[in-house]
C-alpha cells in the first residue's frame, strides 16, 4: 500500500512529488530488485514526512531538493541503492528533528555513516573558517567512503541549478566555493559532465557579462560550425567504412567556461579560437582491442586531413589520474580552419562522462592499478597525515591533488604522476620517505641535477642517496607538494630525536656551569624565549650548539643595563689578520677588543652594529647583515652602537659581483683599472662565461665606502659591463 503524502502539500505538489519520485526510479541504472525498491521507497516517504513543513527560498517544497540530488546520483553518476537512500536522507539530520541514531535504527550503520559525512557541523565557534571545516569533513570521507563525496557533488550541482532564488552575496559565496573545491573535485573523480556544468554555472554567477556574451557567440556560431563539421566528417566516415572500422562520429561543443579559459590562455578572440566545436570519433570494440582500433582511426583521420603533430595528445598510453583516456588530434579542415578531433572507445567515453562509477563498472580483478586508484591512495595518505588546521588541510589537498599533472619515470621505467611544479626532492619523497630523507642529488635524463630542480613531463629520474645525509629545514624551500612536506616534517622530527640524549647532557653541563638547576621550569623558560614548542627541537638545538651557554645565560641570568654603559665606540683596524676565517681583530679607543665579521665584511663608511657578549670580543656587523638582524632579534639587550674612526690607513676586504658581455680584452681592461688606475690590491678574481655572458666575482681591498663606490662607478663605465653590485654574503 502506498503511503499517503502529508496534507502540508497541495494536490499539485503531491502530484509533482510523485512524478519526481517516478523519474528517480527511472533514472536508477543499477539492478532494481524488489527489496532494493522497497528500501528506496521507504527512504523516500521518510524524507517526504521529515521535510513536510520546510520550503526552499523559492517557495517550493523542500523535498524537491533531496529527490533531485538522488536523481543526479543515480543517473549522472550511476550510483546504486545505498547511495540513493543516503541522497534522499542527506539533509534530514541537519534540518529536521531526526538524529543519526534514528537513521541508524531505520536504515542501518552504512547509511548512518554516509549521512553523518554529509551533515554539516552545527557549532563551529572558535573555528578559523566554518567553510574549511565542512570542506575538510567532506574530503576526509575519501578515507572511508567515497559515496559521501559523490552525493555531496550531486547536492552541490542541484544547489547551483537553483541558485537564482538566492541573494547576490550568497550566489557569489556558493559559486566561489564551487569553483575552488567542488568543480576540481568532480574533475579528479572523472565526472566530466558534472564538472563542466558546475564550472559554467559558477561563471554565470561570478561573471555574468562574460557568461552571457560567450553563450550568445556560441549560439550565433552553432549553425555554421555544425554545417562545416558535418562536411568535415563525411570523408572520414567513408574511409572508416572502406577500411572496415566500426566507429561513429559526434559533434560536440565546449562548455562556456572552457571556451573562456582558452580565450584567456591563448589571448585570442572567440572568432580566432579553434576547438569551440569539435568532433569525437567513438569505436565500440572489445577492451583488449581498444588501443589498436583508436590508432587505426587516427591513421584514417590523417589520411583525410593534415595533422598538427605538435598538438597530438596521447591520453591512451598515459591516462590521466582520473581515469580519462583518449587520443586528441588537431587537423586542418577543408575550410582552412583547424579542427580538434577526439578518438576513444565506448568504454573510454563512459568513463570520461561518468568517471568513478563507469570506471569500476569496467574494472576487472586482474586489471592493474590505474591512475585513479593511485590518486585515491594519495588522497587517503594526505588525509591521514595532515594537521588539524582546516584551512591548511584544504589548501594542501588542492595543491597536491587538484593541480595539473606531469608524468615522470623511474630508472626501471615505471611511470609516476606528480603535481606540476614538483622537484627532484618531491619525487624522492613520493617514492619513499627514507629515500627523501637521504637524498643528495639526482640523475635526470642521465645528467646530474640538484634537489631543487623542477621536473618536466617525461623526465627519467634516479635519486642519489647517502647514509650520512639527513633531512634539513631548508629543504622546505625545495618542495612543491604537501605530501613531500609532510614526510620531510616527520623525517626532521625523527632525525632530531636521535640528539635527545646528547642534548640533555649538554644542557645539564651548561646549567651546572651557570650554577642553575636543570629543571623543567628553567628549560621551558628558555624554550619560550627561543619560540620552541617541542623538547625534541630544544635538545637538538642544544646538542648542535644553536642554543649555547650564552643563549641560556641571557634568558636565565640577564645582564644588567650597566654593562652597556658605552653607547658609542670608536674603532679602527690596526692590523689585518687575513688568515683567520671568521673575523679580523681590531682595537678601539676604549678598553674593548673587537672582531669584524666576515659574513658581511663591514668597511669604514658602512652603518655598523656591535654586540657585547660577556667574556667575548665585541662582534661588528653591517647593520643590514642577516646575521646581525637575527642577533638583534634574539639578543637585543646586548647591542652596542658603534662607529668608525674618521680616518683609517688600513684596507678592508670587499666583494663585488659583475655581469658583463663576453668580449675580447675584458679581463685586461678590468685589471688595468683596478691595479694601474685606482692602485687597489686585488685579493681574488673568478670569472665564468656562459654563452655570451660573463659572471665575475672580485674580492678587493679598499679603505672605505667612498673608495668602493668610485670603483663601482668606474667599472660601470666600461662598455661591456652591464651590472656591478656589492655582495652582501
Amino acid at each position: 500500500m502506498t503511503p499517503i503524502l502529508p496534507d502540508t502539500y497541495s494536490k499539485e505538489e503531491k502530484e509533482e512529488i510523485e512524478r519526481r519520485h517516478q523519474r528517480l526510479i527511472d533514472a536508477w541504472q543499477t539492478r532494481k530488485e524488489a527489496q532494493d525498491l522497497e528500501a528506496v521507497n521507504k527512504a523516500f516517504y521518510f524524507a517526504v514526512e521529515a521535510h513536510k513543513d520546510q520550503r526552499r527560498r523559492s517557495g517550493e517544497p523542500y523535498i524537491y531538493h533531496p529527490i533531485e540530488v538522488a536523481t543526479i546520483a543515480a543517473h549522472d553518476i550511476g550510483l546504486g541503492r545505498t547511495s540513493i537512500i543516503c541522497a534522499l536522507l542527506h539533509d534530514v539530520v541537519e534540518d529536521t528533528k531526526y538524529t543519526l541514531d534514528d537513521i541508524r535504527e531505520m536504515f542501518g550503520e552504512k547509511v548512518e555513516r554516509v549521512v553523518d559525512g554529509l551533515t554539516k557541523f552545527d557549532n563551529l565557534e572558535g573555528a578559523e573558517s566554518a567553510q574549511a571545516e565542512n570542506f575538510k569533513k567532506v574530503i576526509s570521507s575519501l578515507s572511508y567512503d567515497i559515496r559521501v563525496v559523490l552525493i555531496k557533488l550531486s547536492d552541490r550541482l542541484h544547489n547551483m541549478r537553483t541558485l537564482d532564488s538566492m541573494p547576490k552575496h550568497k550566489q557569489l559565496k556558493i559559486a566561489s566555493e564551487t569553483t575552488y573545491i567542488y568543480a576540481p573535485l568532480a574533475y579528479r573523480l572523472g565526472l566530466h559532465a558534472i564538472q563542466i556544468e558546475l564550472e559554467d554555472l559558477s561563471l554565470k554567477y561570478t561573471n555574468p557579462t562574460i557568461y552571457y556574451n560567450i553563450r550568445k557567440r556560441m549560439d550565433d556560431a552553432r549553425g555554421k560550425r555544425m554545417g562545416e563539421l558535418r562536411d568535415f566528417i563525411a570523408p572520414i566516415e567513408a574511409e572508416l567504412e572502406k577500411n572496415g572500422i566500426k566507429a561513429r562520429a559526434e559533434i560536440k561543443e565546449r562548455s562556456i567556461n572552457s571556451v573562456w579559459k582558452r580565450m584567456m590562455d591563448k589571448e585570442l578572440a572567440f572568432e580566432d579560437l579553434y576547438g569551440s566545436f569539435l568532433v569525437r570519433l567513438i569505436t565500440d570494440c572489445p577492451q583488449e582491442q581498444e588501443r589498436m582500433e583508436c590508432w587505426k582511426i587516427y591513421a584514417v583521420l590523417t589520411n583525410c586531413y593534415r595533422p598538427y603533430t605538435k598538438k597530438l595528445k596521447d591520453w591512451i598510453s598515459f591516462p590521466k589520474a582520473n581515469g580519462y583516456e583518449s587520443l586528441h588530434a588537431v587537423v586542418m579542415g577543408q575550410t582552412g580552419n583547424w579542427v580538434e578531433v577526439q578518438i576513444r572507445s565506448q568504454r573510454m567515453e563512459e568513463i570520461a562522462e561518468k568517471g568513478f562509477g563507469a570506471y569500476y563498472k569496467y574494472k576487472t580483478d586482474s586489471q592493474t592499478e590505474s591512475g585513479f586508484d593511485e590518486w585515491l591512495k594519495k588522497a587517503q595518505d594526505l588525509i591521514g597525515s595532515e594537521s588539524d588546521n582546516a584551512i591548511e588541510f584544504v589548501d594542501n589537498f588542492k595543491l597536491d591533488l587538484f593541480s595539473d599533472e606531469i608524468y615522470v619515470f623511474t630508472p626501471q621505467g615505471k611511470m609516476m604522476t606528480l603535481p606540476k611544479g614538483s622537484t627532484v626532492l618531491d619525487f624522492a619523497y613520493y617514492i619513499h620517505s627514507e629515500i627523501g630523507d637521504h637524498s643528495i642529488a639526482a640523475n635526470v635524463n642521465n645528467q646530474l641535477a640538484q634537489l631543487d630542480r623542477k621536473l618536466t613531463k617525461g623526465d627519467q629520474v634516479e635519486i642519489i642517496t647517502s647514509e650520512s645525509q639527513h633531512p634539513q629545514e631548508k629543504w622546505f624551500e625545495f618542495l612543491a607538494t604537501a605530501t613531500a612536506k609532510s614526510r620531510l616534517r616527520s623525517g626532521i622530527k625523527e632525525y632530531r630525536r636521535t640528539f635527545r640524549e646528547e642534548g640533555e647532557q649538554k644542557y645539564e653541563e651548561i646549567m651546572r656551569k651557570l650554577d642553575l638547576e636543570p629543571s623543567k621550569a628553567n628549560r621551558n623558560e628558555v624554550m619560550n624565549a627561543e619560540k620552541l614548542t617541542s623538547t625534541i627541537d630544544f635538545y637538538y638545538q642544544v646538542a648542535t650548539g644553536k642554543i649555547d651557554e650564552r643563549a641560556i645565560r641571557n634568558v636565565l641570568k640577564p645582564q644588567s643595563s650597566g654593562n652597556n654603559f658605552v653607547r658609542y665606540i670608536t674603532f679602527g683596524l690596526l692590523g689585518n689578520n687575513r688568515d683567520k676565517e671568521e673575523t679580523s681583530s681590531i682595537t678601539s679607543s676604549g678598553e674593548f677588543d673587537f672582531n669584524v665579521s666576515t659574513c658581511c665584511n663591514p668597511i669604514p663608511g658602512d652603518d655598523v652594529i656591535a654586540f657585547n657578549f660577556p667574556g667575548e670580543p665585541l662582534q661588528i656587523h653591517r647593520s643590514n647583515c642577516p646575521k646581525a638582524i637575527q642577533l638583534s632579534a634574539r639578543y637585543g639587550n646586548n647591542i652596542v652602537k658603534a662607529r668608525w674612526q674618521p680616518k683609517s690607513e688600513i684596507a678592508f676586504l670587499a666583494e663585488l659581483k659583475i655581469t658583463a658581455l663576453d668580449t675580447a680584452g675584458l679581463l685586461n681592461r678590468m685589471t688595468n683599472l683596478l691595479s694601474n688606475e685606482l692602485k687597489l690590491n686585488l685579493h681574488s678574481l673568478h670569472m665564468e662565461a656562459k654563452q655570451d655572458v660573463v659572471e665575475a666575482a672580485i674580492s678587493i681591498y679598499v679603505h672605505n665606502t667612498k673608495e668602493l663606490d668610485d670603483l663601482i662607478e668606474k667599472l660601470g663605465q666600461l662598455k661591456e659591463i652591464q651590472k656591478v653590485v656589492r655582495k652582501n654574503n
